[in-house]
């Protein structure tokens, strides 16, 4: 095979998806692509044009960088991580659907992403060729659907679900809107952030107008990653009527600041996105580097609280490993004091005494 060159590569213009073409863009050494090429066999890569052009590459650490661009720090696994860190497998009586809490399943519509993410909990699923749902997997999980007439809640995820072009989300969208039970669908996206120029007029009007309830959840995960084309995506979202949140990891040398957070949240808030949640990181296999402990996390959410309105402060969760489901892992506020009063702690961090009413029931 013939050796792209770098004309090559900027005539294409579409990103990086090889630790080769990483090197034509400068965000990695000749000698660090051919290191990577291992790493490139075992996990995708995709650094879309839009998020390399916000990258300073002047700075140490570009928060957007470290987010696409791999390291061969992946490579080492700790004993605690898993394949299959949050338990789709443990509940999927299916082929693409997760059926973990009664009221919502989730399908993984598609395996592909736009960019993807060097943290992402689904990493040794996800990429070119993975294992999509097939027409006949569609139809199942839709029979599925229709049996099961506690579901509420149908969340789209994969890969990333908007890669799907307008056309096919319109008649997978239909096909929901006859299930009566079926009150809400989600979509769980990078689109927006990664390639906002993939969210056309065409894709939002294919989300609009539904008889269910129609989310979109934009994960996020910096405040530059809202370049003015990201804003507009999400307002042609927005412009027809589409509910936004915001889902963010909380990630080492990223985020992990209460003053980078607070910005982050406040951009959503701006852009008609409302934090919804802040995951603490999963153990997907070559992570470790991302992490931080929960204390780290709750001593930053203390921070948050009233120092940004509660409108752009998020829920802090942990999916407990094994599939045992999402769970609120905040800081508390609340202790036991004397004679059955509470021990309050204010924003500030001063204690405060607070005497419940007592019952007067027999």
């Amino acid at each position: 095979m013939a050796r792209m060159t770098h004309q090559d590569h900027r005539i294409q213009n579409t990103g990086a998806t090889s630790p080769e073409a990483l090197a034509l863009e400068d965000l990695v050494s000749e000698a660090d692509a051919e290191e990577l090429q291992d790493l490139a066999r075992r996990y995708a890569i995709s650094a879309p044009r839009h998020l390399i052009d916000l990258i300073d590459k002047g700075a140490e650490s570009d928060p957007i960088a470290l987010q696409i661009v791999p390291s061969l720090q992946e490579l080492i696994t700790t004993n605690d991580e898993r394949v299959d860190p949050i338990g789709d497998h443990t509940h999927s009586p299916l082929k693409g659907l997760v059926h973990r809490y009664p009221d919502r399943v989730l399908l993984k519509v598609h395996s592909a992403c736009a960019m993807y993410c060097r943290f992402c909990f689904r990493r040794e699923m996800v990429g070119p060729g993975g294992d999509m749902m097939t027409d006949t997997d569609i139809t199942e999980a839709l029979d599925y659907i229709r049996k099961h007439t506690e579901i509420w809640e149908v969340i789209l995820t994969g890969g990333d679900p908007m890669m799907l072009s307008a056309r096919r989300i319109s008649t997978f969208l239909d096909a929901l809107d006859c299930i009566e039970h079926v009150k809400v669908v989600r979509f769980h996206t990078r689109l927006p952030v990664a390639a906002p120029e993939r969210v056309t007029e065409d894709l939002s009007a294919a989300l609009a107008n539904r008889r269910a309830t129609v989310y979109v959840a934009v994960h996020s995960n910096h405040a530059r990653e809202f370049s003015e084309e990201a804003l507009a995506a999400c307002q042609r979202l927005t412009d027809v009527g589409i509910p936004l949140v915001g889902q963010t990891v909380l990630l080492k040398g990223i985020n992990d600041n209460a003053e980078m957070l607070a910005d982050l949240f406040r951009t959503m808030v701006e852009a008609r996105i409302m934090p919804y949640y802040l995951h603490h990181p999963d153990l997907a296999p070559g992570t470790s580097h991302f992490r931080v402990s929960i204390e780290t996390g709750q001593a930053l959410m203390k921070q948050l609280r009233g120092r940004i309105s509660g409108l752009a402060i998020p829920t802090y969760i942990l999916d407990i490993p094994g599939g045992y489901g999402k769970v609120p892992v905040g800081p508390s506020y609340i202790s036991d004091s004397e004679d059955g009063a509470l021990e309050i702690q204010d924003i500030n961090g001063q204690s405060h005494i607070y005497q419940p009413q007592k019952s007067n029931a027999l």
